[in-house]
């Protein structure tokens, strides 16, 4: 609003007060916040998050990771000499065929193994490594003492490299790891290592046995990994949606309120934050999924990115699905968690 005020009397008094508009030129070129809004708004980062973090999320734990973080991922592949198109090219590449000959982390295909084809547009794949290679990414608090113990000392390299939870605002590791997370910070801990626990068990279906046996891990296992997860955090953890595949996964009236707020946002194309309601001493924790690709071999278009056979064992399984039709990044669900303060 500020902002808009100051551009407004700007135009209009430009031809009788310029030190009007040179304060103002200084004040925009020197605004920090302008500066991280444009970041935050590029696209890639977004579909990284949405796409990638499945099982590359850095709030993850060392010990419960499936895949390299983000920020391990650039730093394997970006040397002094390489360009931004090298970077993307290789990115593309990587994601059109995975194979340990191409990759040039072998320590982690020998850790995590190789990571499955999934399809992914090709502009998805540019758009993410655009930002990776342009932006810092949040690398796990983990992540440095890690890659210090397995490689010696991390080198200076070009580009905006990651930068550690425990080195942001002057603090260090002790100070951050001695400091109580926010209700939002717990919230989205829970949200990401929880989906991170899904995604590992159903992506190593997919790998191993292929959608349909993913499927049929589904059925039995999603509810009662949801569970462990919940005892884990001692919360309460729910996944709904408005189109239910599983009867038990329905949204209540509240929740289907705070669905068509998120649906409305991703739609928009804003920046999507959780939403946190305090209800004495306990607090209720909302945040939305969103669909990839990946989600779209069991949820997408019939004769589409839905395959016959996966559609049949999606009726045998669940009679009263619901829950197919959608596109990439579409809002198929939120997390509904309540936790005490």
């Amino acid at each position: 609003m500020k902002f808009l005020a100051t551009l407004f009397l700007i135009t209009l008094f430009t031809a009788c007060n310029s030190n009007a508009h040179k304060e103002y030129l200084a004040q925009t070129e020197n605004d920090k916040t302008a500066e991280s809004k444009i970041h935050q708004e590029h696209p890639g980062k977004k579909l990284m998050e949405n796409t990638c973090y499945v099982c590359h999320n850095p709030k993850t734990s060392e010990e419960r990771m499936v895949a390299p973080p983000m920020i391990a991922v650039k730093m394997h592949y970006i040397s002094e000499d390489t360009s931004k198109e090298d970077f993307i090219n290789s990115m593309v590449e990587w994601a059109k065929k995975p194979s340990e000959e191409k990759s040039k982390m072998p320590g982690a295909v020998k850790k995590f193994g190789l990571m499955p084809y999934q399809f992914f547009p090709e502009e998805t794949i540019k758009q993410i490594a655009d930002y990776m290679f342009s932006n810092e990414i949040e690398e796990p608090e983990w992540f440095e003492l890690h890659y210090n113990q397995m490689h010696g000392n991390r080198p200076q390299m070009k580009g905006n490299m990651g930068q550690g939870m425990g080195n942001r605002n002057g603090m260090g590791k002790n100070q951050v790891a001695n400091t109580q997370p926010t209700v939002k910070e717990r919230g989205m801990q829970i949200v990401q290592t929880t989906k991170a626990e899904l995604g590992k068990n159903l992506m190593g279906q997919i790998q191993k046995n292929g959608v349909i046996a993913a499927l049929e891990f589904c059925n039995v296992q999603a509810l009662p990994i949801t569970d462990s997860m919940a005892t884990v955090h001692n919360v309460h953890i729910k996944r709904v949606t408005d189109k239910p595949r599983n009867p038990q996964n329905k949204a209540n009236a509240a929740e289907l309120q705070y669905l068509e707020n998120f649906k409305k946002q991703v739609a928009a194309g804003d920046e999507v934050n959780p939403i946190v309601v305090e209800m004495g001493n306990e607090t209720e924790f909302y945040y939305p999924i969103v669909t990839n690709s990946m989600c779209l071999k069991c949820h997408g278009t019939p004769g589409k990115e839905l395959e016959a056979l996966t559609l049949s064992k999606i009726k045998e399984l669940y009679p009263m699905d619901k829950a197919t039709g959608y596109n990439e990044n579409e809002v198929r669900g939120i997390w509904s968690i309540r936790f005490e303060n």
